[in-house]
């Protein structure tokens, strides 16, 4: 029998307080173009000035985006080798501990080299992570071959064992990552009302691997009306 994640009750309780132990530092960059498929090369670019950052396991790097649609569940989808330009509205995002914020107000100033493009980081702010009930990951690393159902339990046996209730989750489509160690297989994920603790310690732990690919890293979302599972 295929199990539900869609319930309608909801507790009334919620805290206000969000914590700051991890926190979204949002960069104003200079950049022209981008590769659609850079989240390899901007790792690496910031690897290079960070030597830290495969040993902070609450680090992440989120994708840098052209036009967006579907408030933010899709992403503008290229060929290989095809490039995205930039507008100057749009930022890099990485989350990091705030005992990091030292090393990323160093960062401004820097120009990265990410795949033969430069990005320059101009300007810096540290935010709070978002206190919103539902919230969505992009990339979620799956097994390759893992059916949504088999993907929903994963994801919620991982989400149970943080103390997190779930009383409503899609899955939404599949994609791959190509990496040189190999290709990655995901998912995106929405999860709503959650309560405001829950919602923020999801933020900060994510889930699943390769949060340096930009996966198991979650973003706040409006509402579900607005969101197509399947986008």
């Amino acid at each position: 029998m295929k199990q539900s994640f869609w319930t309608e009750d909801k507790d009334s309780q919620s805290s206000n307080i969000i914590s700051d132990e991890v926190m979204d530092f949002v960069f104003l960059i200079k950049c022209k173009c981008l590769p659609y498929e850079h989240m390899y090369a901007l790792y690496q670019a910031l690897q290079q000035v960070l030597p830290w950052l495969d040993k902070e396991e609450l680090a992440g790097i989120q994708p840098i985006y052209g036009a967006e649609s579907g408030n933010g569940w899709q992403r503008p989808e290229g060929k290989p080798g095809e490039l995205m330009y930039i507008s100057h509205r749009q930022k890099l995002i990485l989350r990091m501990p705030k005992t990091r914020m030292q090393e990323m107000q160093e960062l401004v100033g820097q120009t990265l080299d990410v795949d033969g493009y430069s990005l320059t980081l101009v300007k810096m702010e540290a935010r709070l992570l978002s206190d919103m009930p539902t919230i969505f990951a992009r990339f979620v690393v799956s097994d390759e071959g893992l059916d949504e159902t088999a993907f929903l339990e994963q994801a919620a046996n991982q989400i149970r064992a943080m103390d997190i209730r779930i009383r409503k989750m899609l899955a939404g489509r599949e994609r791959q990552i190509v990496t040189p160690a190999g290709t990655l297989h995901t998912r995106s994920l929405m999860l709503a009302d959650l309560e405001t603790e829950e919602s923020v310690r999801l933020q900060q732990r994510g889930l699943g691997t390769h949060r340096y690919l930009g996966c198991g890293l979650f973003l706040p979302q409006k509402g579900i009306k607005p969101v197509n599972p399947d986008g």
